[in-house]
């Protein structure tokens, strides 16, 4: 018990100073409560495009993407409250992302996701709309 504890707040601990690193390194516009994977990967080629409100997780393996290469396109990406993308996902720039919104694992998002919404597949479509969720994307049942 007392090892599970410390084996908790030690990750919590580590994926705090992981945002405060994005935020002051790469000054991105990241809530002190948002929680980043280890192996979540943010754009630091536009950096500055990146923001992400407030009891949000990122899972690992996601990519949040703010530029594109081939169309040399360098557009922001926003993410709302109390989100969950899921591992493996993508999120194209210029998406927005609503309040209390899930991305599958896996998604790839190319347009905006309204507010309450889940969206999986690729390209993402929204397949339940109208939920609540509360801190970092856990579904709220009704």
């Amino acid at each position: 018990m007392i090892k599970r504890f410390i084996h908790v707040h030690f990750r919590q601990f580590i994926l705090s100073l992981i945002t405060l690193w994005y935020v002051h390194f790469y000054k991105m516009n990241i809530h002190k409560s948002v929680r980043v994977s280890l192996k979540a990967k943010l754009d630091k080629t536009n950096p500055k495009g990146v923001h992400i409100d407030e009891g949000t997780y990122i899972a690992f393996g996601a990519v949040i993407l703010t530029h594109d290469m081939c169309r040399k396109i360098h557009k922001d990406v926003k993410i709302g409250k109390n989100c969950f993308i899921g591992g493996n996902s993508i999120i194209m720039p210029g998406v927005e992302v609503g309040d209390c919104c899930v991305v599958a694992a896996g998604a790839v998002v190319t347009k905006n996701v309204p507010d309450g919404s889940i969206v999986a597949g690729n390209p993402a479509k929204i397949i339940r709309s109208n939920i609540k969720t509360q801190k970092l994307g856990i579904l709220i049942d009704e």
